[in-house]
């Protein structure tokens, strides 16, 4: 049988983040989902999204390595200001289970 490897990125809310105002907050959003466009855009980044829960903030779905995957998410501004941190999981399915079809990231919250 075949597998198809992907890797399951989670976004995890960091305890020791540093404390914000709400404009620097907004600012980090709109380049965190800048951030999350252009991997789009290089075609690694497959799917993503938020999560509703305090401690996992947000999962994506990459076509690398796990250690690709880590290295791209870290390079995510709100990564790189502290105020989250990234897991990065190897994920198999068997082959051609899973369909992704070209979408819209949007590059900032005036995009939804």
């Amino acid at each position: 049988m075949e597998f198809d490897r992907f890797t399951i990125t989670l976004l995890l809310t960091n305890p020791d983040a540093p404390e914000i105002d709400e404009a620097r907050r907004a600012e980090l959003q709109d380049a965190h989902m800048a951030h999350l466009a252009d991997l789009h855009e290089q075609g690694v980044l497959l799917a993503a999204g938020p999560l509703s829960d305090p401690h996992f903030r947000g999962l994506s779905i990459l076509n690398v390595d796990a250690d690709r995957a880590q290295e791209l998410k870290e390079a995510d501004p709100a990564v790189q200001a502290g105020i989250f941190t990234v897991q990065s999981i190897p994920w198999m399915i068997p082959g051609g289970a899973l369909h992704f079809t070209p979408t819209f990231f949007p590059r900032g919250v005036a995009d939804i």
